[in-house]
């Protein structure tokens, strides 16, 4: 099995250009599902839960054809390639989502939605995924079934059934739908909903929909194809029901890929726990408000170039890392609250400020399997039910740690970079899942960073 070795210390220095978002580029893909029509994504990057979602799709009939960006890197330190994903439909019978793919990705259960509104049934394999609490799929059903669709549970798959109109076809209707649960809204589940009520009969109203920037992609993509959606980026969305949508057609080149707002922070966070001087390219300062709101409190600016107040810009940004830095508080919270994704790694970052940080996780209250890590590295964080209680350390050290799942392998990586000695990552499957060759771009950072195998982990 994988793991990462790290020999910390190494001041970050080099310019990275932020990939497409995974988070976006799955639902999109799923969306293929909704169309006999091609349809065409640029900027998917090539991370594992791609590939799998790839083999997901090519068993639900569709003909996937990529071109993920591989080859010789870039001077900007990324694969060259433009993240080309063409899908059509060469089977649409097809309707039963496997355990064996869908148990390797949380986002395989997007699939549902869009199975359900083209084909009339679907039959999708409860989700897997990290382990980072209890994530169900419940908000997901409950939708659906307010759409009419009459579903069941059947040993670990999920089998769902349209109900049948005026003309004898299968054909979700559309209703007043109200998406709350006690962690707000649901991203995946407002994805599922939006997408199988573009095909419904009638007009659909979602009530607490996501409005995470990955949602609001969807839809773009939807409308190209042909839907009638309103009110994105707000918790009301309205879907106009239409008969058909066709692809994306081949003038535009297709749709492009959001960046991934997740690895933007990320390397923020490494540019500052290193002190280093990186500049970031293609990054989405719109999306990340919370973020570098909690980044100035810590004492870190971003120097940017191009029309930061223009919403959907994509700007250069260069990190800027004051000698010491700040405590701060920071409470995860669905968009535009700071993203639970970034947590693990603001956290590694805190337990070097000076002073007591505190991070209270709202989404996933149990996201700390990161903390025992970072303490085996000398962090000072103690856990009082859903908040951590950070006291600043001089410096930290290297460790063998494990990695318990994708954000808490990123924090982990992080810490390493800054931390005096080697540590290794264990488990680093993990990350695979979300940052495309991590070790790689660090590597042209001027990272002390290697991937090896490791036997019996």
């Amino acid at each position: 099995m994988d793991a990462f070795q790290i020999t910390g210390g190494r001041p970050l220095r080099g310019t990275v250009r932020i990939n497409g978002s995974k988070n976006a580029a799955l639902p999109l893909m799923a969306a293929a599902l909704l169309t006999q029509e091609p349809v065409t994504l640029t900027g998917v990057p090539d991370l594992s839960d791609i590939r799998n979602m790839v083999r997901l799709l090519e068993s639900l009939g569709l003909k996937v054809e990529r071109d993920p960006g591989g080859g010789e890197a870039s001077g900007d330190g990324n694969a060259s390639g433009d993240g080309r994903c063409a899908m059509s439909t060469t089977d649409p019978t097809q309707t039963t989502a496997h355990y064996d793919i869908v148990r390797t990705m949380r986002a395989g259960i997007c699939v549902l939605g869009p199975l359900l509104a083209a084909r009339g049934h679907a039959k999708v394999s409860m989700p897997g995924g990290c382990a980072i609490g209890t994530r169900p799929v419940d908000l997901h059903l409950r939708g659906l079934k307010a759409l009419g669709a009459q579903i069941t549970l059947d040993a670990g798959y999920i089998v769902a059934e349209a109900p049948t109109d005026a003309h004898g076809n299968r054909r979700l209707r559309g209703r007043h739908v109200f998406l709350g649960g006690t962690n707000g809204s649901t991203v995946l589940g407002t994805a599922n909903v939006m997408s199988a009520a573009v095909l419904a009969e009638g007009t659909t109203v979602i009530e607490c929909a996501a409005c995470e920037p990955e949602i609001e992609d969807l839809g773009r993509l939807l409308i190209t194809m042909g839907a009638n959606i309103e009110g994105l980026g707000s918790p009301k969305v309205t879907v106009h029901g239409v008969k058909e949508l066709h692809g994306t057609g081949d003038t535009t080149g297709g749709h492009e890929v959001i960046p991934d707002r997740i690895e933007a922070g990320t390397y923020v966070i490494a540019a500052a726990i290193t002190a280093g001087d990186v500049t970031l390219t293609n990054f989405p300062t719109d999306m990340l408000g919370a973020f570098l709101d909690r980044l100035e409190e810590v004492g870190i600016n971003l120097e940017a170039e191009g029309d930061t107040t223009n919403p959907g810009s994509r700007d250069t940004v260069r990190i800027i890392t004051p000698r010491r830095l700040n405590a701060c508080h920071a409470v995860t919270q669905p968009h535009p609250g700071f993203p639970t994704d970034l947590q693990a790694q603001l956290m590694a970052l805190l337990t070097l400020a000076d002073g007591n940080s505190m991070v209270t996780e709202k989404i996933f209250p149990d996201r700390f399997l990161h903390v025992p890590e970072l303490q085996r590295m000398g962090a000072d964080i103690k856990r009082i039910g859903p908040t951590a209680l950070i006291q600043g350390t001089r410096e930290l050290v290297g460790a063998p740690v494990m990695a318990s799942d994708l954000r808490a392998s990123a924090g982990l990586v992080l810490a390493g970079l800054a931390a005096k000695g080697e540590t290794t990552i264990n488990r680093v499957y993990h990350l695979d899942r979300g940052y495309e060759r991590m070790e790689l771009t660090l590597q042209q950072l001027g990272a002390e960073i290697a991937r090896v195998k490791m036997d019996g982990v």
